[in-house]
């Protein structure tokens, strides 16, 4: 676990660009019960989360079209609702950072932490607004 000093500015990026912090494993299950598309950032301290996942998930918002929701957890921090999302990613391995696309509930599009390390935040933005292009 990381100290809430060190993990508050990475969470409040999220945050102050319109995502939920879900931070109990009732709270993904409401997210993620809701109808739409729920886009699902899996937060983490390290420089891929910082310098690409983070900014590529904030920039695909600019997107024609985007998730009606938007929610984080934070892998190593919490970690009641960090597993609970990752239930919901299955059959993909756990992995941070990570982003994942929901549609009423069911997982349609995935970028694990592969997909994100040596790419750029844009590349990432446009991956996601493909996705969205497609599902939202």
């Amino acid at each position: 676990m990381y100290p809430e000093e060190l993990v508050k500015p990475m969470r409040d990026e999220l945050i102050n660009a319109g995502f939920e912090a879900l931070y109990t494993s009732e709270d993904v299950e409401k997210a993620l019960a809701k109808e739409g598309t729920t886009l699902v950032m899996v937060n983490s301290v390290c420089g891929c989360a910082a310098g690409t996942a983070r900014p590529g998930a904030i920039a695909s918002l600019g997107a024609d079209k985007t998730p009606t929701n938007l929610t984080t957890v934070f892998a190593g921090v919490e970690k009641e609702s960090t597993q609970k999302a990752r239930e919901f990613m299955v059959p993909f391995p756990p992995s941070s950072p990570a982003i994942a696309l929901f549609k009423d509930g069911n997982l349609v599009h995935m970028l694990e932490r592969h997909h994100i390390e040596g790419r750029s935040a844009q590349m990432i933005a446009q991956n996601l607004a493909q996705a969205y292009d497609e599902f939202c």
